[in-house]
């Protein structure tokens, strides 16, 4: 564990390198800049500092996931496509080998889990949604075990739709009572009597999830109005006042009338405020005032990614504080500015939104815009920087029916890294805030900031002396399979316990580690895929009392993020009977072509390489009993037998010497360390022997040589486990699932009477566009007319970032 530990924080370090030297570059040049004390500086030193070190050690993931359609109907496969970038740069990332997806209900309970291999910061997978779903809105999310660490309002998160045809929708009716949600932003995050301040506020429906239209006014406790306000996009708006030493309500009434009373944010007698402008169209003007507070030095950190790109200090002036900022100096995207009083403390937190420019231009078309049934369809592709000039980028894309059923899409990949990946909550149509232009675009991003405050990390862990200590390590080379060892009598942990895990089978596949202080162990499972059995033991010749548990890698932390719930009008009846039947015809038709798998293209070959001695045992005189094999035809293992008990004893080739300790002996893959239970097997079950006659290294044990037995199966053939073993279900890493469409080259393919209802018509999670930018696919239509909708998301290796939406019809021919 302490080698992958190292390993790990070796990436890290490389991976936050490049934008590690422009952050304490920018930062340095910043600091000696200023003319203030030196104490001043020590201190704004000490603040970077400590930021870099916490940057150096806790590199950002995020994960986008492309998925083929907002809508399904259970009986459907969801496809999906998993980026991983660098929270920096937004650079493809190759740290985490394994993404975590599942499927939550409204209940946040999981109904589908994958792991997801991947490879140089994309993979993909599938789920087919079981027949047992509940109609109802779910929630796709998406992590790594090194995301695991901060907080799951990170993780990628998307609303889907799944209806289940087959039975009743049985969607809940929505809740009459409190059926809003209003709340209130102090710029900054106080008010403080006596300062002016700037209150943004939030007004959103429980039932949709999305922003509301209301009308409101604060007063005071005699009743005195101080503010009105009404959102001004999205049920997003603010509102200033000065707040005196009182507390104050808002009386919202909402377009049905009703009326809410609510309490504002509590009013300090003493603290700090922030207030942001632009001073003109270069600079911004940031002023921070304080109540109470002795004329002390106060520092202001701006950076954006955990990029530094502003870093001074001022001095309280009759309780007062200005910064002139200059935005060339900000990184593009979110920018955190955070203010520290004298002792280092975080006491404001305001953000601001640098339209970004980095931004990759995709362009898709087909050779038409209108089509008939079985028709084919040819598309192109056209990837371009923002100079306009050809670039090479790995996209996916989606081709689906455009519907009454599927009438949005989700947000794109630009979107979502430059923006909706930096909050925490839901961010209604992201999109807008990078389409949009003009002074209310410039106020409806300016208001969302407003109503976001402070990181995605914590302070006290950046400020903390000694670096925090993660409990889930990025997955550098394999799964991570946890777990713990306990004393089967009392419980207790069992540390510096060897353990060993394996999944019985043709390929022989062996892990093994040992236990920490706490009784942890944690297996590096590389090319484990599919469903296993795994068993789970010790050496119980020396370790006889002890207990396993499997730990779930999936995470059980779960964000607060609301998605609208289902609510399907009668007028869509015959849209869902149609996918009624378009669900069932594939698996009457097709079902021989929808469980197809890709092979993961792994080493069929044991973990232990090749071996010394192979035998095939059906080559040779098959014998009834064990003892005879070995004595008979396997020359690079002596049998002995002392008091009674059978010994192996390896010949080591290179020595011709003899080890004199019993090797570790396998069958199927899992270790059997007591001989007389493998001398009791019936030979006749066993394909093959191989034999390592040299010392082998597993980890941080070393064996006397390896005997190892295959059966025909792979399953043992028969063998009784010890008792006190761990055997249980395990799901490896997910096997790719090949998409199937039909096509229609021949005539008699164009005239099949084989009903063809798909409303996707193409799925393909790896798109790749040349050094000319350039990439094609071919599809057919299918049955169905309408209109149809192709969305491709995609990100080059410098991490540009970008997407295309287009459409086409498709008619029945004459």
């Amino acid at each position: 564990m302490r080698q992958n530990l190292i390993k790990a924080r070796r990436i890290i370090a490389r991976a936050a390198g490049r934008a590690g030297v422009y952050m304490l570059l920018c930062a340095v040049l910043v600091i000696t800049a200023t003319g203030r004390s030196y104490a001043q500086h020590d201190t704004l030193r000490s603040i970077v500092q400590h930021f870099d070190g916490y940057r150096s050690q806790a590199l950002q993931e995020k994960l986008y996931l492309h998925l083929d359609r907002p809508f399904y109907a259970c009986g459907e496969t969801m496809w999906f496509k998993v980026y991983n970038t660098d929270g920096v740069l937004h650079q493809p990332l190759a740290l985490s080998k394994v993404a975590y997806v599942e499927v939550l209900d409204a209940n946040q309970k999981p109904v589908l889990q994958g792991k997801i291999a991947l490879k140089d910061g994309s993979g993909n997978g599938s789920f087919v949604l079981p027949l047992t779903l509940r109609s109802g809105t779910y929630k796709v999310r998406a992590y790594t075990s090194w995301m695991k660490n901060f907080s799951p309002e990170f993780y990628f998160e998307a609303p889907v739709t799944i209806v289940n045809s087959f039975t009743s929708l049985g969607v809940a009716p929505a809740p009459e009572q409190a059926a809003y949600d209003i709340q209130f932003f102090p710029e900054g995050g106080n008010l403080v009597q006596g300062i002016y301040g700037k209150v943004a506020f939030q007004g959103v429906s429980k039932k949709t999830g999305k922003g509301i239209d209301f009308t409101g006014k604060v007063v005071d406790q005699d009743g005195t109005e101080v503010a009105r306000f009404a959102p001004h996009k999205f049920g997003i708006g603010h509102f200033s006042f000065t707040p005196a030493a009182a507390t104050y309500t808002a009386i919202i009434e909402l377009p049905d009338g009703q009326v809410l009373r609510q309490k504002l944010p509590r009013i300090y007698e003493q603290g700090y405020s922030l207030h942001l402008e632009e001073l003109n169209p270069e600079q911004l003007q940031l002023t921070v005032t304080a109540m109470g507070q002795q004329p002390e030095p106060v520092y202001l950190l701006g950076h954006a990614r955990q990029i530094i790109g502003i870093a001074e200090s001022a001095r309280l002036q009759q309780g007062t504080a200005t910064f002139v900022v200059d935005k060339s100096k900000l990184a593009e995207g979110i920018t955190h500015f955070t203010v520290f009083d004298s002792r280092q403390q975080p006491v404001c937190e305001r953000l601001y939104f640098k339209q970004p420019t980095q931004k990759l231009h995709v362009q898709a078309q087909t050779d038409k815009s209108l089509y008939t049934t079985r028709d084919k369809v040819s598309a192109s592709l056209l990837t371009q920087g923002p100079a306009g000039q050809a670039v090479p980028a790995n996209l996916s894309a989606s081709i689906y029916k455009l519907d009454a059923l599927q009438s949005e899409t989700a947000t794109g990949i630009y979107a979502y890294l430059w923006l909706a990946s930096d909050l925490k909550g839901t961010v209604e149509q992201p999109e807008y805030y990078f389409t949009a232009t003009g002074p209310e675009a410039e106020e409806a991003v300016d208001n969302l900031m407003l109503t976001h405050g402070w990181s995605r990390f914590r302070w006290e862990d950046v400020l903390r002396e000694q670096p925090p200590i993660y409990k889930f390590l990025p997955e550098l080379d394999g799964h991570f399979i946890r777990g713990k060892v306990t004393d089967a009598t009392t419980g207790a942990v069992a540390p510096r316990i060897t353990t060993y895990l394996t999944a019985p089978g043709k390929h022989v596949r062996l892990y093994n580690a040992i236990s920490d202080a706490s009784g942890l162990v944690q297996f590096e499972a590389k090319d484990f895929y599919g469903p296993k059995e795994i068993v789970v033991q010790s050496n119980f010749e020396k370790d006889s009392t002890y207990h396993f548990e499997i730990f779930s890698p999936f995470s059980d932390r779960f964000s607060t993020r609301r998605f609208q719930s289902l609510d399907l009008a009668a007028h869509l009846r015959q849209e869902l009977t149609q996918r009624h039947i378009s669900v069932q015809v594939p698996y009457a038709y097709h079902s021989d072509k929808l469980d197809m798998f890709r092979d993961p293209g792994i080493d069929s070959s044991a973990f232990y390489g090749k071996a010394d001695e192979t035998y095939l045992l059906d080559d040779y005189t098959r014998f009834k009993v064990m003892e005879e094999v070995m004595r008979e035809y396997v020359p690079g293992v002596q049998v002995r037998l002392r008091q009674g008990e059978f010994h192996f004893n390896v010949v080591n080739t290179p020595g011709s010497a003899v080890f004199h300790t019993n090797p570790l002996v396998l069958l199927d893959g899992v270790p059997v360390f007591d001989i007389d239970q493998i001398m009791a097997f019936d030979p006749r079950k066993v394909r093959k022997l191989e034999v390592l006659t040299r010392r082998y290294f597993l980890g941080p044990q070393v064996y006397s040589g390896l005997v190892s037995y295959t059966t025909y199966l792979g399953d043992l053939g028969g063998f009784e486990l010890d008792p006190r073993v761990l055997l249980m279900e395990y799901e490896g890493l997910q096997r790719q699932r090949e998409f199937y469409a039909p096509a229609y080259e021949t005539a008699q393919q164009l005239q099949s009477r084989l009903p063809d209802f798909r409303n996707l018509l193409y799925w393909s999670p790896d798109v790749v566009t040349g050094a000319d930018g350039k990439a094609a696919f071919n599809f057919y239509t299918s049955d169905q007319a309408g209109t149809y909708i192709m969305v491709v998301q995609g990100l080059t290796g410098t991490g540009l970032a970008g997407s295309a939406v287009t459409t086409f019809e498709v008619k029945q021919p004459l």
